[in-house]
């Protein structure tokens, strides 16, 4: 019908096709701009405000209508954990919807694995991939498809997922994955949470479905903010080239979370997607957007908000008109003009062949429109850069506060131990050991314990009689036992000078140093540990280069007044 349509309108098919591939899309947050292809035609182009928040339409809202709310999560968490996911539909349009919708999810995350979605059928031998990725297929290999192992199958027409037997899919944490749920659950089943009221109160309509698109997106916002809230304190940066390098803390981060055994967080910490968020999003001076804005700010409000079903979707909802405005800048947007082919045309026998394209005339028309664009006045967007909010400190997702080891009176035992150690009160030391021991299983008072022996090296009284170096020893072993496992890799790096140090005379011209007692630890095999005390070790030396004296001395009495602060708590 449409090669009939340019026919009857007598338009030059070359010309159109230039007049498409010469124009000028603009910038992220311009106007509107009309073009013509030159058939009769007014198009229009509206760029969102922000390039770095996905487009959706209503993509994500059809994904939870065709998939259910179960089914989504489940895919959602499949990507996060770097899983092969696979949508196959008799609709290429559900197929390409399907997978920006999914996609779209994971923001402020970037899939970074192949991701297709519609696969021809000469390529089918991709889906045999070792990669993750995310695909779509037509329902005609539907066969084919069903014979891979290793590949999570989603039927969007059929409604269901099949997830293989091999595959051990890791779920979002709790209480995080049921707020999820039920937040999901207020927006696309709003009349679930009054069915069993007596006197139900008057139906509650569904949000128009692009809103309802955006509502949804916002609780994925929701949740990554709480999922990743505290990021930033864990981010190091080493200024030892034109460009930082960028380190991020990933046990520190589960060790303060809560959720050092945790698969799923652990999963997603270790894979691509979290190693490209670091790169964009650990430069403390960038260009901001929602995301920064929700993790900084609202967490505390998304956390009191939980248990108050009114308040949450009041924040959900919110949030979704900044997205919605994101993608409809103009709520007034132009007319446009699109002809459509005469109506029964699709059904005539005698239908015109397409007529062949000259390919020289549509690359010289094409120069020529490039030639006009350029003597336009050019149009860019200058980026609004700022300093990142560092937003709240890194808490356990449980919320569980421990601290019973940290109180003032057990750091005092400490003080009081190794003060009696090195004045020789043997009598005093016996009393008081197994007391600090026992406090050693707080975090205040380990820092407390490689505060208080660096006092001792300063005043070279680092050389220990047998009774001495059995007592350190003692001390250093008992906080160096839980390193390995928990995310206190700075206490562990503040011991190691600290074992060179101090020793002991076994005999004329032979000694014995602390590190021979303590270096059966599991900690000293850990590779993150290393990784992390070098890039404090050159984060000092930069410093050290690039700070004044006057500064440095500053620098040192703030870090001490802090490190006496702590220590009183």
């Amino acid at each position: 019908p449409w090669t009939e349509y340019f026919h009857i309108l007598n338009f030059s098919l070359e010309s159109l096709i230039a007049n498409l591939c010469a124009c000028l899309v603009p910038v992220t947050g311009g106007s509107q701009k009309l073009f013509s292809l030159g058939a009769g035609d007014r198009q229009l182009i509206q760029t969102p405000l922000h390039d770095s928040l996905p487009v959706t339409g209503t993509s994500v809202a059809l994904l939870f209508q065709q998939l259910g709310i179960q089914n989504v999560l489940s895919l959602f968490c499949a990507v996060l954990t770097e899983n092969k996911v696979l949508f196959h539909s008799t609709s290429f349009q559900r197929l390409s919807d399907a997978c920006r919708a999914l996609e779209s999810l994971m923001f402020p995350l970037k899939y970074s694995y192949p991701y297709i979605p519609i696969l021809p059928a000469q390529l089918l031998e991709v889906l045999s991939s070792p990669t993750p990725f995310i695909i779509g297929v037509h329902s005609v290999f539907r066969t084919e498809v069903h014979e891979l192992l290793d590949v999570i199958i989603a039927d969007l027409d059929g409604g269901t997922i099949k997830v293989p037997e091999c595959i051990h899919l890791s779920l979002l944490p709790e209480p995080l994955l049921h707020q999820t749920q039920m937040a999901l659950s207020l927006i696309l089943h709003p009349d679930l949470e009054v069915a069993d009221y007596a006197f139900p109160p008057p139906r509650t309509a569904l949000s128009h479905s692009k809103m309802l698109d955006k509502e949804v997106r916002a609780v994925f916002l929701r949740l990554f903010a709480q999922l990743f809230q505290g990021y930033r304190s864990c981010l190091q940066l080493i200024r030892i080239h034109a460009e930082p390098v960028i380190h991020f803390h990933k046990t520190a981060f589960l060790g303060q979370r809560g959720l050092v055994e945790n698969d799923f967080l652990t999963k997603v910490l270790n894979g691509m997607a979290f190693a490209g968020f670091v790169s964009d999003r650990g430069p403390p001076y960038r260009s901001c957007d929602l995301f920064d804005e929700l993790v900084a700010f609202e967490v505390e409000r998304i956390k009191v908000e939980e248990s108050n079903p009114l308040k949450m979707i009041k924040h959900i909802r919110e949030l979704a008109e900044q997205l919605f405005k994101n993608e409809n800048p103009n709520p007034h947007m132009t007319f446009q003009k699109v002809p459509r082919p005469t109506e029964g045309s699709h059904l005539r026998v005698h239908i015109l062949p397409f007529p062949k394209i000259n390919e020289p005339r549509v690359q010289e028309l094409i120069q020529e429109g490039l030639v006009k664009n350029q003597l336009a006045p050019p149009t860019s967007k200058v980026e609004k850069k700022c300093v990142v909010p560092a937003g709240p400190p890194v808490v356990s997702i449980m919320d569980k506060v421990t601290t019973v080891f940290n109180s003032a009176q057990r750091l005092e035992v400490v003080r009081n131990c190794i003060a009696f150690i090195f004045e020789n009160k043997v009598l005093e030391t016996e009393k008081t050991l197994p007391a600090a021991l026992r406090a050693l299983k707080g975090k205040a008072a380990r820092q407390c314990l490689t505060y208080e022996l660096g006092l001792h090296v300063q005043q070279n009284r680092a050389i220990l009689d047998h009774q001495q170096f059995d007592y350190i020893i003692r001390m250093m072993n008992c906080t160096l036992q839980d390193c390995s496992t928990l995310e206190e890799y700075n206490i562990a790096a503040a011991l190691l000078p600290l074992t060179s140090a101090f020793y002991r005379k076994l005999a004329p011209g032979v000694s014995q140093f602390a590190y021979t007692c303590v270096q059966d630890h599991p900690i000293w095999t850990n590779q993150q540990f290393w990784e992390t005390t070098f890039y404090n070790n050159v984060q000092n030396q930069v410093r050290s280069l690039y700070l004044s004296a006057k500064e440095d001395n500053h620098l040192s009495y703030l870090k001490l007044k802090v490190r006496k602060y702590e220590m009183s708590l």
